[in-house]
């Protein structure tokens, strides 16, 4: 019996996966997590501001 050579037989293949990971520089992370802590830090300043001195006056 002949066999269609269009059809695949998907079972019978072993699909090989490749697993891609992006190498991630240290020094990148690192300046990121500068930033972030920045931004909190600006976030709690002005959070302070608000409540310490704007606050009492309304």
């Amino acid at each position: 019996m002949m066999r269609d050579p269009r059809s695949e037989d998907f079972e019978a293949k072993e699909q090989e996966q490749v697993l891609v990971q992006e190498s991630v520089d240290p020094r990148i992370t690192a300046s990121n997590a500068i930033k972030y802590t920045a931004y909190v830090m600006l976030l709690f300043g002005l959070l302070y501001f608000l409540a310490a001195y704007l606050g009492p006056m309304l």
